[in-house]
């Protein structure tokens, strides 16, 4: 048994940012799933946005996200993130984190799909998520221990319920339980769990379901982001190009080289996302290939070094000025319920970044907010327990565990789930469909199924269970949405309904009767 101060489970820009602001006095922990840079902020092309520009505000920054999301979001959340967007910029630049410039030395601000002003700010051109977290990293205060290749499997509560720790499996595959006073879960959301994503292979949704299966309230689960384009390679999606390529002057065509986005959408080829993703949609169901034109992008191969090298390695001739490109999930806009300083439903549990969902997104997120949401809710968190540390520590020893009643004696596939979650809650959803994925994911969930499943070990068992009860929880939550709205576009309902604005899904295991009014929450069968 191992003892902390703080636990933090992942090392994204959200854990990196709540470690390095930590009181030096407190011991913090990160347990990561992998290495330290394997995430999806390390991956991230996009940069983070900030109003700014004196042409720019705040104000207008809320109103993007707010029409981004499809006004599912929440206010709050969405006013003091993008107030404290260029605050958190410079506190990292004054920190030594360089970020690019102009001739004149004034940070180079981009544009990108669905802002209506040039607000992108960048690191390292297309490799900002790198930049950023390799600085987080190389400046990690002595207090900071980091324990890498460490699977968490089982969060730990004590008698009056409190989250105290979690269990472990080790990089040599024992077992271990560590106590903290404070539990964060940082792990990133759930691409993994689709055929095509952008999403780094440790995603899988472990945290969510971790903090599911502790009774955390888990909401939003249906609304999840397609990025319009993923690099399509022999079947497959092998890599992000980023949306500042379009931002850039790319544009979207089909096989005989026509725009497909002209009369779509009036910011075109930048419109939200889920607009994008669902165009392309539509030529992929007739068999119709989509390309991005870079031919009007200048200086491509300087401006966009990272994306230049992932189509070198994957025999991609960009002379052509072509890339061939596929939708793919990019971006969970549910997770863990949280407030703004990343407290869930169970005490002595937190959850911040993609992981959790504190209302920001809505229903769609705005291009460069996922960044710029794990640097603030990271800088909230540390604030609070710095606050919190001074207190009388309430950590305990004695404990009860949440114990799943099942030896997994069946799983399927990891491919054949990924195939079937696309299929039936991919950008295009339908109730029959859904429904047919639901009795699937019961039949391992209920332990209907008795097959075997041979060469996998437990961390590889876990991790497959924790995909498939992610899956069940978007399926669910998608189920229960009767209406289109952001990323959640269901074929037999496709319009947004007025009376499903502001309302919320609610999954948890144990539900409370008394639920919070802004907004309204409707419960889930789980």
């Amino acid at each position: 048994m191992m003892k902390t101060d703080v636990l933090i489970i992942g090392s994204g820009i959200a854990s990196l940012q709540l470690a390095r602001k930590l009181s030096s006095h407190l011991n913090v922990m990160i347990l990561t799933k992998m290495s330290l840079v394997t995430s999806n902020s390390y991956l991230a092309q996009g940069g983070i946005a900030a109003s700014i520009s004196s042409k720019d505000s705040y104000e207008q920054h809320a109103l993007d996200t707010l029409e981004a999301g499809r006004f599912h979001n929440h206010i709050g959340a969405v006013k003091n993130i993008t107030k404290m967007a260029p605050v958190l910029l410079h506190d990292l630049a004054a920190a030594g984190c360089a970020f690019d410039e102009e001739k004149n030395g004034n940070w180079s601000l981009g544009m990108e799909g669905a802002h209506s002003e040039n607000r992108i700010v960048h690191s390292g051109g297309d490799e900002t998520g790198k930049k950023v977290i390799e600085f987080l990293v190389a400046t990690m205060p002595a207090h900071v221990t980091i324990k890498e290749s460490v699977f968490v499997y089982e969060l730990i509560l004590s008698i009056q319920g409190r989250c105290i720790g979690a269990k472990a499996i080790m990089a040599d595959g024992t077992k271990k339980c560590f106590i903290a006073n404070h539990t964060i879960i940082a792990t990133g959301g759930c691409g993994q769990i689709y055929e095509y994503t952008s999403n780094a292979a440790t995603i899988t949704g472990d945290g969510i379901a971790l903090a599911y299966l502790a009774g955390a309230n888990i909401i939003n689960m249906e609304f999840v982001q397609f990025h319009p384009t993923l690099l399509y390679v022999d079947g497959k999606t092998v890599g992000l190009v980023s949306e500042a390529v379009r931002g850039e002057g790319g544009f979207l065509v089909n096989e005989s080289g026509v725009p497909i986005m002209a009369d779509v959408h009036p910011y075109k080829d930048l419109a939200p996302r889920h607009i994008v993703a669902q165009r392309i949609y539509q030529y992929w169901k007739k068999g119709e290939s989509v390309y991005l034109d870079i031919s009007k992008v200048e200086n491509f191969v300087d401006r966009f070094p990272g994306i230049t090298a992932l189509c070198k390695k994957h025999g991609i001739n960009l002379h052509n000025n072509k890339i061939p490109v596929a939708p793919g999930c990019h971006f969970l806009m549910g997770g863990i319920e949280t407030d703004f300083c990343g407290k869930t439903s169970v005490d002595g549990l937190y959850a911040i970044g993609e992981a959790a969902c504190t209302g920001l997104h809505g229903a769609n997120r705005l291009a460069s907010n996922s960044l710029l949401e794990g640097l603030y809710m990271g800088s909230e968190l540390a604030t609070y327990l710095n606050e919190r540390s001074k207190q009388k520590s309430e950590t305990t020893t004695e404990a009860k565990t949440i114990h799943i009643q099942k030896k997994f004696k069946s799983l399927p596939s990891i491919k054949e789930l990924q195939q079937r979650t696309m299929a039936s809650v991919g950008i295009v959803r339908t109730e029959k469909t859904m429904k047919e994925h639901q009795l699937w994911l019961e039949s391992y969930l209920n332990g209907e199924k008795w097959e075997v499943q041979t060469a996998c070990s437990e961390k590889e068992a876990w991790q497959t269970y924790f995909m498939v009860l992610t899956a069940y929880l978007v399926t669910i939550a998608a189920l229960s949405r009767t209406e289109s709205r952001g990323g959640h576009f269901r074929s037999d309902f496709p319009q947004e309904a007025e009376s499903w604005r502001k309302q919320i899904v609610l999954q948890k295991i144990e539900r409370n009767e008394g639920v919070s009014d802004e907004p309204n929450k409707i419960a889930a069968a789980t």
